[in-house]
């Protein structure tokens, strides 16, 4: 092997390695029970889904459209939404503090927080 073919065996291998990590990193689970709601950088909610009857509520954009979030078995998702695209419905319930539910026509989040008071 030459040494071009070496370097270049060395540099996927790193590539590859630091992808594994940051796959990991992004994937580890919430051990928080705290989340926050925010729609156009407010937070509307907060709650501890440790304490959360299940139960399933609508949130309302003020220039119209709506989201529905359910609570589950100490889980939370958009269960139905009336965006084009539907994407905050596929990402399903909310696991990881790197990867928050969105939904950008209704500028609405959900994602883990730290402890505070519900509201």
């Amino acid at each position: 092997m030459t040494k071009g073919v070496k370097l270049l065996i060395g540099i996927v291998v790193l590539i590859f390695s630091a992808a594994v990590v940051f796959a990991v990193i992004g994937l580890k689970k919430s051990e928080s029970t705290w989340v926050e709601i925010v729609q156009n950088n407010k937070v509307i909610y907060k709650l501890d889904l440790s304490e959360e009857k299940d139960r399933t509520f609508r949130i309302e954009y003020p220039d119209g459209g709506w989201n529905d979030v359910q609570i589950r078995d100490g889980h939370i998702c958009i269960s139905d939404a009336d965006c084009p695209d539907h994407t905050c419905i596929k990402t399903g319930e909310l696991r990881s503090e790197n990867i928050p539910i969105v939904c950008l026509p209704h500028k609405l989040v959900i994602r883990f927080s730290d402890e505070g008071a519900g509201k």
